[in-house]
């Protein structure tokens, strides 16, 4: 599965993943190889992607959307916080 996670700014992640955990508006949930196609608005929280090697990356945000679509997963996030 890729993923691609971007900000306004700059890309985030780019890169083959086993999974990605979000905050989305209704709580945290997890995007999975396979995941059935989605348009999600995400609010702050945690992102946690755990990729092909699996190493973790963690970063906080303010707020964004994930669409899943035939194993792509894209994170379009306004604002990241530390």
């Amino acid at each position: 599965m890729d993923l691609i996670a971007l900000t306004p700014e700059k890309e985030v992640f780019n890169g083959k993943i086993k999974s990605v955990k979000v905050p989305g508006t209704s709580g945290q949930f997890e995007v999975l190889n396979g995941h059935a196609p989605i348009v999600a608005a995400l609010e702050k929280g945690e992102v946690r992607i755990l990729d092909e090697k699996g190493e973790k990356t963690v970063f906080n945000i303010e707020k964004g959307f994930i669409e899943v679509l035939n194993n792509e997963v894209s994170l379009l996030i306004q604002s990241m916080t530390s």
